[in-house]
């Protein structure tokens, strides 16, 4: 099987952190970390102590180091910990996705020579990771199963040419793919300890004994296949980044950089007949944390006047601690957009569009702004959606098919009603305790149920317009028919 375009072209750089859940707890002194399998607490990671390795009982771990400090395992931090390290590994490539409980990827194409090359990137995202209080082992290589094996396996500052992958993994053992390891057991007591040794077998055997899983990850690890990347957060289409020496502390400092990336990445847009929709700012403080606000716009713009009294407000949630040593703006969601220019000789009403899209996306940063359209039913909670206060809107003819009340209740509430004969409508209603006289009604709206998505025992409508003695105009519904009928409150007149 030769190399696929996929290994050949592209370049990934691995960052095993294998020490990942006792530097999250910033301990010192000795450290256990276990969790249970069962009725037996077992070691996953340990700091501080030598002859303890992961997956021995933790009893065993104790009495080799009885002053060490046991802390149960918390999956959920690491995980947390383990995105919060990707978002700032995202100042080396926009493509970073998160591998297994301790790794990540970064799909590097095309972004080595913004640091001095490959060795120079890796290097620097190794003493990044050593000054935020993580170890980590990085290597390069063409497809990411190739990198994450070779650090998985402590080859730490491997650059792997192009072609190379098969050669470099093949004296690796086994443990370093991410399949079962009682498959790597069993393969041990076969005698095959490393890559090269399970490669050199025949497939066939192989995938019926051990699955097609194991097969993928050797193939993945010799570069024969390359598994996709899928970054923690989407790459934006536009981008603009400035970094600096001294960090960011004051709210002043900060809105002159804003306003300065605002410009740059509005100039990226123009140039190439774009407007954004949504716009993201990623605030990189020097402690590691990456803090994100992001602004979302009724109609594409490229105004960075307008973009920044946007962000105006967002900014006030930052929180710079120490300073940020990086900040990012990128544009996510971009459609294409055509100059101004026409639109102002079109007349006022060009202008005035724009200038009230403006307004809802001012709006929109403080609440939830947003008109109604019609939808594609006849059931009267499903007739009308939520739609953008900018999006155009196509009423079609006769709707609604009758009045409606201008707000259904949430919840309708179930009543007592009288009806002379079985389909009149109702002359007295009953809420509660209390008695209603009805004085006039209308209808009914007969609505059946929408048989293409709803259950087959769904019962159909009948629904009343009602006048009690007492005034007050109610829009009523009687839920299926005959002496299995229930009746309702639906909305107010």
């Amino acid at each position: 099987m030769g190399v696929t375009p996929a290994a050949s072209d592209r370049r990934h750089l691995a960052l095993a952190l294998p020490c990942l859940a006792v530097e999250r707890l910033r301990r010192r002194g000795p450290v256990l970390v276990w969790h249970s399998i069962g009725p037996r607490r077992e070691v996953v990671a340990v700091a501080g102590i030598a002859g303890i390795r992961p997956g021995q009982a933790l009893s065993d771990a104790q009495a080799i180091a009885p002053d060490a400090e046991a802390i149960e395992a918390d999956p959920a931090a690491d995980a947390a910990f383990l995105e919060r390290l990707a978002l700032w590994a995202m100042r080396f490539s926009p493509l970073v996705a998160i591998a297994g409980t301790e790794a990540l990827v970064l799909d590097i194409t095309g972004a080595a020579h913004l640091f001095g090359g490959e060795a120079a990137l890796l290097r620097r995202a190794e003493k990044g990771m050593a000054r935020l209080g993580v170890t980590a082992c990085g290597v390069t290589a063409g497809a990411p199963g190739t990198a994450l094996a070779l650090a998985h396996a402590g080859a730490s500052g491997l650059v792997v040419l192009p072609g190379q992958e098969a050669e470099a993994v093949a004296p690796l053992g086994l443990s370093v793919l991410p399949v079962d390891p009682d498959i790597v057991a069993t393969l041990a007591r076969m005698g095959l300890r490393s890559i090269a040794e399970v490669r050199r077998q025949p497939r066939a055997p192989l995938a019926r004994r051990f699955g097609a899983a194991l097969l993928r990850a050797l193939d993945e690890a010799a570069g024969e296949i390359a598994a996709p990347v899928s970054p923690i957060r989407p790459p934006p289409e536009f981008d603009a980044t400035r970094e600096f020496l001294e960090p960011l502390i004051t709210r002043e400092a900060i809105d002159l950089v804003v306003d300065g990336l605002l410009r740059v990445l509005c100039r990226k847009l123009e140039a190439a007949g774009r407007g954004a929709r949504r716009v993201v700012l990623r605030a990189h403080r020097v402690d590691g944390a990456v803090q994100e606000v992001a602004i979302s716009m009724g109609l594409a713009g490229r105004d960075p006047t307008h973009l920044a009294r946007l962000f105006a407000e967002k900014l006030e949630k930052l929180e710079p601690g120490f300073g940020f040593d990086r900040i990012t703006l990128g544009a996510e969601v971009t459609e294409p957009m055509t100059g101004t220019q026409g639109a102002c000789l079109g007349g006022s009403g060009a202008l005035q569009a724009d200038e009230l899209a403006r307004l809802f996306d001012r709006l929109a940063q403080r609440v939830q702004v947003w008109r109604l359209a019609p939808a594609e039913s006849h059931w009267p909670e499903r007739e009308a959606m939520r739609v953008a206060a900018t999006a155009s809107i196509v009423v079609p003819q006769g709707w609604p098919r009758a009045p409606r009340p201008l707000r259904l209740l949430r919840r309708p509430i179930e009543i007592g009603a009288v009806a002379m004969v079985p389909d009149a409508p109702p002359s007295l209603l009953r809420l509660g305790r209390t008695a209603h006289r009805v004085l006039a009604a209308e209808g009914p709206e007969r609505l059946e149920p929408e048989w293409w998505r709803e259950r087959p025992d769904r019962p159909g409508r009948d629904y009343y317009r009602v006048e009690l003695a007492s005034g007050a105009r109610l829009w009523v519904c009687r839920s299926g028919f005959g002496a299995a009928a229930r009746w309702f409150i639906h909305g107010r007149l």
